[in-house]
């Protein structure tokens, strides 16, 4: 008797093991390419003509694309993490891929964070588990002369997916959802409107050579986030850790700052992007960035000035940690 039932037990938890497998969400069918170095002649057509970029992902109901992105990168938008949350072998960073995938009938783009899993798993033979710790990190207070925000005269507007791409607008897909841009190739500037989080536009300025970013409809929150993204592209003021806000500033606020023009070529550059001449991106964790020439400003200097400042601090993080990944995927 006790043999049938251990029989029959292990029958139960094979078929549900079966089962298991076989809906977990997947793709119909994928392909995982290599991408191809960033060229930065194709990423201003792509700017000026609008469509899609050779960065970034696209996602609705049918089909999936993500172009050009690291494998770090392809665990925010699978797992729903920050970048900054995800412990891992360092050249996850520098592989790039392009994956095309089809949805199967049925799902919608909300599925694609699971199917990614998947893909990663049976690809990449990747492994994760998650777990929770104290780790360093970054708080946004206010400086000592206050700060210097603008309040906002506008509220942000959720995107609508449904609206047409106007000419020279582009869309793409983040992990917190949709993104529209658009470039105006006459000042080399773009407006990158992310709904409710607010907008960023940015523009060249050459008689500082430097490059001016403005943040409108923003909260503190949703400043803090931004920052964390950019100071993590550029490996400074701490390299990828998580900036926390901590003003207990309520509303939506416009501020404005510039940042070295040397600076963003040395963070294209430590993104893959082949600029001649531009320097080396600085080494991410090895501290705050200085300014790469005597007028320079970096992103903590820009901070500064629009009355805030970055302070170290702890706080209890979650943290997807990577046990095993590969470098190549299996073939498609």
């Amino acid at each position: 008797m006790y043999k049938l039932f251990t029989k029959f037990t292990l029958g139960l938890t094979l078929t549900a093991i079966a089962v298991f497998a076989q809906t977990k969400p997947t793709f119909e069918v994928a392909t995982v390419k290599p991408a191809a170095p960033l060229d930065p002649v194709k990423m201003m057509a792509a700017m000026q003509g609008g469509g899609k970029l050779p960065v970034g992902v696209d996602i609705n109901n049918l089909r999936a694309e993500y172009r050009g992105l690291d494998l770090k990168t392809l665990l925010v938008y699978a797992y729903g993490v920050k970048g900054y949350q995800i412990t891992g072998p360092d050249w996850m960073s520098t592989e790039r891929f392009d994956i095309t995938a089809k949805l199967p009938d049925g799902a919608t783009k909300d599925d694609a964070p699971k199917m990614l899993q998947s893909l990663l798993e049976d690809r990449f033979k990747l492994a994760v588990h998650r777990t929770n710790a104290e780790h360093p990190v970054l708080a946004l207070v206010v400086g000592k002369g206050g700060p210097k925000l603008k309040p906002s005269a506008e509220k942000p507007v959720a995107i609508d997916e449904t609206a047409e791409l106007k000419p020279g607008e582009m869309k793409m897909d983040s992990p917190e959802g949709p993104i529209r841009m658009k470039v105006d190739m006459a000042t080399g500037g773009a407006v990158i409107d992310m709904g409710l989080k607010g907008k960023m536009t940015y523009r060249m300025v050459p008689a500082t050579q430097s490059m001016r970013i403005e943040f409108s409809m923003t909260t503190l929150d949703g400043f803090a986030d931004m920052l964390t993204q950019l100071l993590t592209q550029l490996g400074g003021a701490g390299g990828g850790r998580q900036i926390v806000n901590k003003t207990d500033i309520q509303g939506n606020y416009d501020a404005a700052f510039e940042i070295s023009l040397t600076e963003i070529m040395a963070m294209a550059r430590a993104r893959g992007m082949d600029i001649p001449g531009a320097p080396a991106g600085p080494t991410p964790g090895s501290g705050p960035a200085a300014a790469s020439d005597p007028g320079g400003n970096t992103l903590t200097d820009a901070v500064q000035s629009a009355g805030l400042k970055l302070e170290s601090a702890k706080a209890n993080v979650e943290q997807l940690i990577v046990d095993h990944i590969e470098k190549t995927p299996t073939d498609n």
